[in-house]
C-alpha cells in the first residue's frame, strides 16, 4: 500500500517499512507519531483521493533519531570591491521508519 502524505509542509510517497528524513519533529527519539494528512492512497490498484484529505486515514510512524544534514556554503562576492561573504547552514532533520497506512 502506497500513499502520499503532508508532513510539515512537505508531500511524501510513502510505503511501509520504508525509512524517510523529513523536517526535524517535536518528538523524541523512539516516539511514535501519527500523520493525517494523507492526499492519496494506493491499495492495489484502488486509489483513493482526498479534497483535500482522506477521510479516515493515517499513517504511524516512529522516530528513529535526529540528525542535521550536509553543509549547504553560500558564498557572496562583488568583483574588484574587497566584498566577500560567506556563510554556512546545516538543517535539523528527523529519520522516521513508517510503521502502517491505514
Amino acid at each position: 500500500m502506497n500513499a502520499i502524505v503532508d508532513i510539515a509542509g512537505f508531500q511524501f510517497n510513502i510505503e511501509k517499512d520504508q525509512e524517510l528524513l523529513v523536517q526535524k519533529l517535536e518528538a523524541k527519539k523512539g516516539d511514535k507519531v501519527v500523520f493525517d494528512k494523507v492526499l492519496l492512497t494506493d491499495n492495489k490498484g484502488k486509489i483513493t483521493v482526498g479534497a483535500p484529505y482522506v477521510k479516515g486515514a493515517k499513517v504511524n510512524a516512529t522516530v528513529i533519531e535526529h540528525l542535521k544534514d550536509d553543509t549547504i556554503l553560500v558564498f557572496k562576492k562583488k568583483r574588484r570591491k574587497g566584498y566577500r561573504v560567506r556563510n554556512g547552514h546545516r538543517q535539523q532533520l528527523s529519520k522516521i521508519k513508517i510503521d502502517s497506512i491505514k
